[in-house]
């Protein structure tokens, strides 16, 4: 018995002391991370830093924590921010964020409220924290700007991203789904300005695989953002009253962010798209007529009058249908 009780002794010391240890060496590297930032010229504040969890977990948290990067433009304030993870598997993140907080961009404030916001990440074991796998949910989440009444909403939103097993590239696979998703009543005046399809989509899903030009881990943070190099649609789905859209194809993006390649666009009730296109003022009216005839033309062709297969065309800058230009191409560079 006194060997036994010697031994949970023993263990129990070693395990409080690895605790202590492994909280101390958190905080410290928190707080070295926001001092480093500072020294870069961004704002990085809180105004408390504790770790909790004995003892079997690190649980961070940052009492209202502001990051601003002053060469995107980009910020980010809360009331609180919390880091969980588990102190026998240290490369296995919670984080978790508050009801409300604010993202600035050199553009715009939003407000971005939610319910529960939340996401598992799990990153290599090694200290650039490279990601491996990744899900993100929230629930009714708001997203309003702050200049605006009119906010975009959805019942829930997943995002979900992970790794592919290829090590030469820095490829990861992305899937993303709405429920309830409602765009904003501007975004709505703008693209439907008749007002002739309900306040929400049916159904908004994308499952992407992007290459990206070096890998997501503490860097983007730190000093710039991965940037895209080759985009491969698989399914991206939107279905909005009469209105569906199915999009698949791959674009490879060059060092300024201009896509090139081909996305086939599936379109059911494809007139009311053109007509929206048009009284949005995205189809300009003397292409609108034109490019109504050639893909009536198309889809009499394929038998079906109602639904047609569009090949989107991205090339010099421009989104082109066959030889007519529609508009100018996303730039799809990441701030």
């Amino acid at each position: 018995m006194r060997f036994l009780l010697s031994i949970i002794t023993i263990v129990s010391v070693a395990w409080f002391s690895y605790w202590f240890v492994g909280s101390s060496a958190a905080k410290i590297g928190f707080e070295t991370w926001f001092q480093d930032r500072r020294d870069a010229g961004w704002v990085a504040e809180y105004s408390a830093l504790t770790v909790r969890g004995f003892p079997y977990r690190f649980d961070t948290t940052f009492t209202t924590p502001a990051l601003a990067d002053p060469g995107t433009g980009l910020a980010w304030e809360a009331p609180f921010f919390q880091i969980l993870t588990l102190s026998y598997k240290p490369n296995h993140l919670i984080a978790v964020w508050p009801d409300a907080q604010l993202v600035a961009t050199p553009l715009q404030k939003y407000d971005v409220t939610s319910t529960d916001m939340r996401a598992s990440l799990v990153v290599a074991p090694k200290t650039d924290l490279a990601l491996e796998r990744l899900t993100l949910t929230a629930e009714t989440l708001t997203i309003a700007a702050q200049d605006s009444d009119n906010p975009t909403l959805a019942r829930a939103m997943t995002l979900a991203a992970e790794k592919t097993p290829d090590t030469d590239t820095h490829t990861y696979r992305l899937g993303f789904a709405a429920d309830g998703f409602q765009p904003s009543l501007d975004w709505v005046t703008l693209i439907d300005p008749s007002a002739t399809l309900p306040d929400q989509l049916d159904a908004l899903s994308a499952d992407v695989t992007v290459t990206f030009d070096k890998p997501w881990d503490i860097s983007a943070i730190e000093r710039a953002r991965p940037q895209p190099r080759t985009i491969n649609i698989r399914l991206a789905e939107a279905r909005w009253g009469r209105l569906a859209l199915q999009a698949a194809g791959q674009v490879t993006v060059d060092d300024a962010g201009t896509p090139t390649g081909q996305i086939t666009i599936k379109a059911r009730n494809w007139r009311d798209i053109v007509e929206l296109a048009r009284t949005s003022g995205t189809l300009p009216d003397a292409i609108a007529g034109t490019l109504e005839d050639g893909l009536g033309l198309l889809s009499q062709l394929a038998g079906n009058p109602k639904t047609l297969d569009i090949p989107l065309d991205f090339r010099g800058g421009r989104i082109w249908i066959g030889p007519v230009p529609l508009t100018s191409a996303p730039n799809l560079a990441l701030r």
